[in-house]
C-alpha cells in the first residue's frame, strides 16, 4: 500500500482530486493529514479533526467497466467496509447512519465524502474521504460523536488502524464488480441504523415527521414509511434524520 503523509493539508480529497488533473495516481493510493484545515463532509458539511486523536485521510480506487449507474453501489459498499473494518478493531455496535455516516452505540464515529470521476458512461475512478474519530475524549457540541476509544476503552495506534481500515476498504472496493449491486444493496440495508422503528425526520425548511426508514433504492435514496402507509423516497440534500 502506498501512503502519503502530509502534515497539513485543507482536504486530502481536494489533493487527490489536483493530484489526479496532473497524473493518474497509482490505483489504491492513500493520502492522510496529521491536520486537515477544511475537511468536507455530505452535502457541504464541514468535518472536524483533532491532530493526534484522529484520522483523515483518501483513499484513491480505480475501476475498469463500472456503470455510473452503480454509484450508489460505490457508497453501499464503502460503507459496509469500514463497519467491518471497525468490527474486527472489537469495536461493538456499529450501524450505518444514511447514507455512509457510521455510527458506534448510536453515535457517529466516522464520515465518509465519496467523490467519483466519470469517463463516458463509466466511473473511472473514485476517491473516497474518510473522517474517523480514533482517541478523542471529547468533542465541543457534538454530544451525538464518539470516537473508537470512547466507545471501546482503547487506546490505538493511528497507523495501525489506517493501515487496517484502508485495507479493508481497498479490498471491498476492488471486489464491487464481483458481486451483485442487489446482493451489496441487502447487505446495507441490514446495518442501517433506525431501520423499522419510527423515527423523526427534517426537512431543509425545517418541517419535521415521523416515519420507518424501510430501506433504500438502487440509486441510494432512503425509503420511509409515512402515515397511513405512504411510501417515500428522499435524495441526502431532502432530509435528515434526527436521533
Amino acid at each position: 500500500m502506498k501512503i502519503i503523509k502530509l502534515n497539513a493539508i485543507d482536504s486530502t480529497n481536494t489533493y487527490l482530486k489536483n493530484l489526479s488533473r496532473e497524473t493518474r495516481p497509482e490505483d489504491g493510493l492513500v493520502v492522510v493529514a496529521n491536520a486537515q484545515t477544511n475537511g468536507r463532509g455530505q452535502v457541504g458539511a464541514s468535518w472536524q479533526s483533532k491532530e493526534g486523536e484522529s484520522l483523515t485521510f483518501s483513499v484513491f480506487k480505480s475501476f475498469n467497466s463500472l456503470p455510473i449507474s452503480a454509484h450508489a453501489t460505490v457508497l453501499f459498499t464503502t460503507a459496509i467496509a469500514i463497519k467491518e473494518a471497525l468490527e474486527q478493531l472489537n469495536i461493538s455496535n456499529i450501524e450505518i447512519k444514511w447514507p455512509n455516516d457510521i455510527l458506534a452505540g448510536g453515535k457517529k464515529c466516522c464520515g465518509v465524502l465519496i467523490e467519483n470521476q466519470l469517463q463516458q458512461d463509466t466511473i473511472a475512478t473514485a476517491i473516497v474521504g474518510v473522517g474517523l474519530n480514533v482517541n478523542e475524549t471529547e468533542f465541543d457540541e457534538l454530544p451525538q460523536a464518539t470516537s473508537l476509544h470512547l466507545a471501546s476503552g482503547c487506546i490505538f495506534n493511528l497507523d495501525d488502524v489506517l493501515q487496517h481500515v484502508s485495507k479493508i476498504l481497498l479490498k471491498h472496493l476492488s471486489e464491487i464488480e464481483r458481486f451483485s449491486s442487489e446482493e451489496i444493496k441487502t447487505k446495507y440495508e441490514a446495518s442501517l441504523f433506525k431501520k423499522g422503528v419510527v423515527s423523526t425526520f427534517e426537512t431543509p425548511n425545517g418541517n419535521q415527521f415521523s416515519g420507518i426508514i424501510r430501506g433504500v433504492k438502487d440509486n441510494g435514496e432512503l425509503i420511509v414509511e409515512k402515515e397511513q402507509d405512504v411510501i417515500k423516497t428522499f435524495e441526502v440534500k431532502q432530509i435528515r434524520l434526527l436521533y
